[in-house]
């Protein structure tokens, strides 16, 4: 039942990143065009201090929610914990979107001016609602992933169809974060009243739970559970540091345009990137089993991953190296040729991040989870100082090679820091089958 669960909702996964990610590159390729360098920088650096909201807000809540919810004895505690988990994150959002601005204004002043300046905050606003989003992982748990897939794929889909057009009307960067706001509602609200269409009563002979309210907030349950997540959410912010600051720093040292140069090249190297999500999550039950059945078979089918993984990385790194001349040119134009050293970096940064989501896995597997924390944050520190130092003599190329290093120390050098991870490391390298009858 695991591995069927977690086979449909990988797939159902799959397609809602690669629509996303696809809209998200496309819509990078026409801002470029029609709007230049610069507003691109804006739109990506906005978007940039918007991922740090997820963290920020969900508190590490969203699987832990639902760990604790099939744990207790009767639908109404099940409900009262996830209702007041929802109004932890709704009151969560607000809070850090008013962060979210402080942090603009301190950086960006320019930024914050005439329509962009109202467009901004709007957005953020909106997406507080994304503490809805909860009830999408109720539903995962009931077994309904399809139906949460195909709405996110449908408004994805309609959001960058009004995109596109607005750009084609001469509209500016300003439309297209106020389109992304109501789009994050829309996800928001849709998920909720999915849950309300198909959410089954929790336990056989119980009613279904009414709609959700604030006043169904419990303090003590959302105490424990918070204390439970702590981990979780340090670690959701130490991820998105180490994955998005450096088109923030950009933005501050090196003005919009550079940030925007170096966003067009970033987007198509980190497109790639949703295909080991997928697959380590597909292949996650495999792993497990195999875990169960001794150390030397799931070295060796960890080991027969990793070189799955680590050869599609590599295959797609020398094909972007030698493809990135015309790829740049053809995509961009000739503004942006600047960005073709820095996709030839950058994309190497995908060797490493393609196996870190299987030494992710491995990790948790192995209960080490807190490694996972640390490597990250030395990660995000080595990310934040190497962009201190290259960004001021080398501009996005030197962001490029910071990525590249502490992609590479945080997602697999950190390995040989730790006396567990060596030894495990060393286990992998030499398991051996027993051969073949």
């Amino acid at each position: 039942m695991l591995k069927k669960l977690l086979v449909a909702r990988a797939t159902a996964m799959l397609g809602d990143r690669l629509v996303k990610l696809l809209a998200a590159a496309i819509l990078t390729i026409f801002v470029a065009r029609v709007l230049g360098a610069s507003e691109l920088g804006i739109y990506s650096i906005v978007m940039a201090w918007s991922a740090f909201l997820v963290p920020l807000t969900s508190m590490g809540l969203n699987n832990n929610v639902i760990r604790r919810m099939v744990q207790q004895q009767t639908g109404q505690q099940a409900m009262t914990l996830l209702y007041s988990a929802v109004s932890v994150r709704l009151a969560l959002g607000l809070l850090g979107g008013s962060l979210m601005l402080l942090g603009f204004y301190l950086l960006y002043p320019d930024i914050l001016s005439g329509n962009t300046g109202i467009a901004i905050p709007v957005l953020f606003l909106l997406q507080s609602f994304f503490g809805f989003l909860l009830f999408e992982f109720y539903l995962n748990y009931q077994g309904t992933f399809r139906s949460t897939a195909y709405l996110k794929t449908a408004i994805t889909l309609v959001s960058f169809g009004a995109k596109l057009a607005l750009l084609y009307s001469g509209f500016g960067i300003a439309s297209l974060l106020l389109i992304t706001g109501i789009e994050f509602l829309l996800v928001a609200t849709g998920q909720y009243l999915l849950f309300r269409y198909k959410q089954q009563p929790f336990m056989p002979g119980e009613t279904r739970w009414p709609p959700y309210h604030p006043r169904w907030f419990n303090k003590a349950q959302i105490t424990s559970l918070l204390k439970r997540s702590s981990w979780l959410w340090l670690s959701g912010i130490v991820t998105v540091i180490y994955l998005k600051i450096d088109i923030v720093m950009l933005g501050a040292i090196a003005g919009t345009e550079q940030a925007g140069i170096y966003a067009a090249a970033s987007r198509l190297s980190e497109l790639w990137y949703v295909f080991p999500a997928t697959l380590a999550t597909r292949y996650y039950p495999d792993m497990l089993k195999a875990y169960q059945q001794g150390l030397t078979p799931y070295y060796l089918k960890l080991r027969r991953f990793a070189l799955l993984f680590f050869s599609a990385a590599l295959s797609i790194a020398v094909l972007m190296t030698v493809a990135a001349p015309w790829l740049i040119g053809l995509l961009f134009g000739e503004d942006f040729s600047a960005a073709v050293e820095v996709l030839r970096i950058h994309i190497w940064a995908g060797c490493f991040i393609f196996i870190r989501y299987l030494i992710s896995q491995h990790l948790v597997i192995t209960e080490q989870e807190p490694l996972s924390l640390l490597s990250h944050g030395i990660g995000a520190l080595l990310n934040v100082g190497l962009n201190l130092w290259l960004i001021p003599t080398m501009g996005i190329v030197g962001a490029a090679w910071a990525t590249l290093v502490s992609y590479a120390f945080a997602s697999f050098f950190f390995l040989f820091i730790f006396a567990s991870t060596r030894a495990q490391l060393w286990q992998l390298i030499t398991a051996r089958g027993a051969g073949r009858h």
